[in-house]
């Protein structure tokens, strides 16, 4: 991890690019307080993950799915990979029935 002020960030922003990726996140500081960070993903999925950690939308979704669950409102395993599969299920049937009117 480096810490380093913005003056200098934006100076050498390729620079600093290029050290994130191998020494990690590069803390930029403004006026001696870090005001933001600079960080390399690994992939796509780190990248999202990043993201949607950050978003105040996504954390709401999460808690009131959080909470419902607490209440007891939310579905068990089984029935929430038997809720996944019915869609499938029907989309298969329905290619199949449009192949044999075919």
């Amino acid at each position: 991890m480096i810490i380093a002020p913005l003056a200098d960030v934006k100076a050498r922003l390729s620079a600093y690019l290029e050290i994130c990726k191998t020494g990690g996140p590069v803390i930029i500081t403004r006026n001696g307080r870090a005001v933001a960070v600079l960080l390399a993903p690994v992939d796509d999925e780190d990248l999202e993950n990043l993201v949607l950690s950050r978003s105040p939308r996504f954390q709401a979704i999460l808690n009131k799915s959080r909470q419902s669950i607490k209440a007891g409102k939310g579905l068990s395993r089984n029935d929430f990979w038997q809720a996944v599969a019915e869609p499938q299920c029907k989309e298969n049937e329905v290619v199949s029935s449009t192949r044999k009117a075919a």
